[in-house]
């Protein structure tokens, strides 16, 4: 049964806490790791980068000079794609980006990437992800005592604002909700901090049945 190190809120160590094998403890599945990393990734553009084709450009209307006799190629308008100033030819247009993936993969994903961290003692459970004064010195000091460093990602059971707003001025600091959690964001943190109330949360969510 995998097991992570239990901290309570001063960063003192009070023992290890036994996590749910089907969901902490699975064989990882790298090609669905690949594939969520490369979904979310995709998401995240806008695409909505955009040229004008010759027919788009302002002007161009009026023919630059007569067809025959002046010695020149023949050119019906300054907005042509050979032209400075004119069109571009199979530009980039506005486009989704966005990539399906369907539930189950999503969910074996998931749980692959939570096992990854497990297996390699990078998550860091903490009995409450509170803090005594919302100051960014106080996650400061909790982050010291719990000897974590690098890019940090902290799960919490549901919103704090305090929370957030004492990490949002730390580099390399994220905050993600246990019902928001992705692939990506696993995998980019050196270490995973998770509340104990988010754990249960997370095993109650990817669980595949009731644990004896």
């Amino acid at each position: 049964m995998p097991k992570a190190a239990l901290f309570n809120a001063e960063g003192v160590k009070v023992g290890d806490l036994d996590l749910r094998e089907d969901v902490f403890g699975v064989p990882v599945k790298n090609e669905l790791l690949h594939q969520a990393v490369v979904r979310h990734l995709a998401n995240q553009r806008l695409g909505n980068a955009a040229t004008k084709t010759r027919g788009q450009v302002r002007g161009g209307g009026r023919k630059p000079w007569r067809q025959k006799g002046t010695g020149r190629a023949r050119v019906g308008s300054i907005r042509s794609p050979l032209w400075r100033g004119g069109g571009i030819t199979f530009g980039p247009q506005p486009r989704s980006y966005q990539q399906a993936m369907p539930r189950k993969m999503r969910r074996v994903a998931l749980k692959s990437a939570l096992s990854v961290r497990a297996g390699d003692g990078d998550l860091v459970v903490v009995e409450e992800l509170k803090l005594a004064v919302p100051k960014t010195k106080e996650a400061v000091k909790l982050l010291n005592s719990l000897e974590v460093e690098g890019n940090i990602l902290l799960v919490a059971l549901e919103e704090q604002l305090d929370l957030i707003r004492a990490t949002r001025n730390i580099p390399g600091v994220n905050v993600k909700l246990a019902d928001g959690l992705n692939v990506y964001d696993i995998l980019a943190a050196d270490k995973v901090i998770i509340s104990r109330q988010a754990v249960a949360r997370i095993e109650e969510v990817l669980g595949d049945a009731k644990p004896s």
